[in-house]
């Protein structure tokens, strides 16, 4: 079992070391003692930036499912692989050991061929977060096609893109979906949908709500009748160790969201190798990420890397303000959770309400908390800290992205001393390079810089879907040999990291990465509109929320404001989702511009932010004038 769970910090530091200076050799190691292989590989690696073609164990054949289910039947088949906690809290929550884990699955992959879905075939997945959800993007995988879930939240137009991007055979729905108070029309959205998807043959729908919904004669068809005839025998299908295991949509900072495709065996072996150390998972642990499957954390950490460590992962229904804001810390209570991993944003909301309601439940169970999404800040840090994990639980402050597959930096529990703010250092294998605006590597220390990293790791991103061009032009261009996160980041005297936010036109809201262009492309759609730019500004809650600076034509003066700032924000719901609404919009009469006509959004962000000491030369813009117009009219 050498090097698959560090325990202090000597340890990492022998174990870096060794990972950095024969990547091959360790990763070598780590997936020969750890995994179940149906043929080895003939090369750990081969690598090439410029290209950028990155291929691990090639050669190798295996079945992730089989790494996630089959080989723990015999020591582990009666404990819980997926323990679901639903969204009212009077309804029991489920137990589904690995043995039955094994049988769903199976059951579901059978339908999946049933009804024509073969090795390679898309097959989208728009369901809440039941156990239908994990079951039916690891019946996928055991068969071979290719899993692209997209988050119940997103809109119909929002799925239809992403539907037809990766020409998607099947969708997989449900009645409806509960959230809080709220019940959602999924399969309304999804039929509107696929008014304009020619791709999709099939629609399964399982029942959650009970709703009365339209089933389309032919094209839809309820799931349980057809599990309910399937058998609970299916062989996994031999996969190659580059194929692709699933594709996830990300927003970019321009147009077309870009499908991330993630392959099987180097996302295996780096997901199942994060999770037992970044959470020092042991073995009968209760780990809860409280994340959706719709992003990747829920990929990653709610679904393959720990039902490839064997160990018990819960799936919640529900939302943390349901019945009320004790909701998460009841739940630690009654499954005496070991591991939860939030976002800053949920710890922000629940600071707010105070440390009463959390003081109420016995949270002495928990040996690990974890953050996700974005950097946590200072306050968040040590209210977590101090109310949850009662000062003996560490921190691990997670960064990583869509594009990376699993965590890239972040503390090792019980192993690095950790540092509010900071995500601390790189994780195993992982060589961050800090580059200056010239594209030379910044070294030393108490430095900043824009975060690469200049070695591939097992899990990165292969490429876009259908785009490889797109693929290198962003994240392989901006910095010769290395790949560009998008992400700045400072080091300071120890060597810890931590991430001061995205350097292009992407926002981080409650953890999602909103991409400006796509915001603002729908609010031009109003017919009032002539012109938008969107900025983010600090918020409590949320850590940033969207500003809007909307020009409007000669007609939309006389309108009533509110009326038009309701209606902006609905036809940003229809096209993207509520996600992506503007705290703030305020009418402008012009957009300060450089003159080649490129928007200075930088001066936006400072106004938006209150900060307008320093603006910098405006003298040079194309309309100076609007500055200062901009300024006295902010909100």
């Amino acid at each position: 079992m050498s090097n698959y769970h560090i325990k202090h910090l000597e340890e990492y530091y022998q174990v870096y070391r060794k990972s950095v200076r024969e990547p091959e050799n360790f990763w070598e190691e780590i997936a020969e003692e750890h995994f179940m292989w149906q043929k080895k590989w003939d090369k750990v690696l081969s690598w090439d930036f410029s290209k950028p073609e990155i291929k691990w164990f090639e050669g190798a054949q295996l079945n992730i499912t089989e790494n996630c289910i089959d080989r723990h039947l015999a020591t582990r088949g009666d404990k819980t692989a997926i323990l679901f906690e639903p969204n009212d809290p009077n309804e029991p929550a489920i137990h589904i050991s690995y043995k039955e884990l094994a049988e769903r699955v199976n059951k579901f992959a059978n339908v999946l061929k049933s009804q024509g879905i073969k090795r390679g075939d898309r097959v989208c997945v728009y369901l809440p977060m039941i156990p239908e959800l994990a079951v039916a993007v690891l019946a996928c995988a055991r068969i071979g096609a290719i899993h692209s879930v997209v988050f119940a939240g997103f809109s119909s137009t929002a799925l239809a893109t992403r539907i037809n991007d990766s020409e998607c055979k099947m969708v997989l729905t449900s009645d409806g979906s509960y959230r809080g108070k709220k019940t959602i029309d999924l399969k309304g959205i999804v039929d509107d949908a696929l008014k304009d998807c020619p791709c999709v043959e099939t629609v399964l729908v399982a029942k959650r709500i009970h709703s009365d919904i339209h089933m389309e004669a032919r094209r839809d068809k309820w799931l349980q009748p057809l599990l309910d005839e399937a058998s609970t025998e299916c062989k996994a299908e031999v996969m190659n160790a580059e194929d692709p295991l699933f594709i996830l949509y990300t927003s970019g900072s321009t147009g077309m969201p870009k499908g991330m495709v993630h392959s099987i065996a180097g996302y295996m072996v780096y997901t199942a190798y994060t999770f037992k150390n970044v959470f020092q998972y042991r073995e009968n642990d209760i780990y809860w990420c409280t994340a959706d499957i719709g992003w990747i954390t829920g990929h990653s950490y709610i679904v393959y890397g720990p039902l490839a460590n064997g160990a018990t992962t819960v799936m919640f229904e529900g939302v943390p303000s349901y019945p009320n804001f004790g909701r998460f810390w009841e739940i630690v209570e009654k499954h005496k959770i070991n591991q939860f991993y939030t976002a800053p944003t949920a710890i922000r909301a629940l600071s707010k309400q105070g440390s009463e309601l959390v003081d109420k439940y016995d949270l002495s169970s928990l040996k690990t908390l974890g953050s996700v999404g974005e950097p946590i800040n200072e306050e968040a840090w040590h209210w977590y800290n101090d109310n949850v994990g009662k000062k003996k639980s560490p921190i691990v402050d997670t960064w990583w992205q869509t594009e990376t597959g699993g965590i890239m930096i972040s503390p090792i529990p019980f192993v690095t001393p950790t540092k509010p703010t900071y995500a601390t250092l790189p994780f195993i294998g992982i060589q961050p390079a800090l580059m200056d605006e010239e594209g030379e590597e910044i070294k030393g220390n108490q430095v900043d810089g824009r975060l690469c990293i200049k070695f591939p790791w097992p899990s990165m991103a292969r490429t876009i879907w259908g785009n490889h061009q797109r693929y290198k032009d962003t994240y392989f261009s901006a910095f010769e040999n290395k790949y560009f996160t998008g992400d700045g980041a400072l080091r300071d005297e120890v060597g810890y990291y931590r991430i001061t936010g995205r350097v292009d036109d992407v926002i981080i809201v409650s953890g999602h990465n909103l991409g400006t262009a796509p915001i603002e492309d729908a609010v031009n759609e109003h017919p009032a509109v002539v012109e938008s730019a969107i900025v983010g500004f600090p918020h409590d809650v949320k850590g940033n929320a969207l500003y809007g600076y909307v020009i409007l034509k000669d007609t939309g003066e006389s309108r009533d404001q509110n009326n038009l700032r309701n209606e902006i924000n609905q036809i940003i719901t229809e096209h993207i989702g509520p996600i992506a609404k503007l705290d703030k919009i305020q009418f402008t009469s012009g957009l300060p511009k450089t003159r080649s006509g490129k928007i200075m959004r930088r001066i936006l962000r400072k106004i938006a932010h209150k900060d307008i000491s320093n603006l910098g030369d405006t003298s040079t813009l194309l309309n100076p004038e609007v500055v200062q117009d901009i300024i006295d009219n902010a909100l």
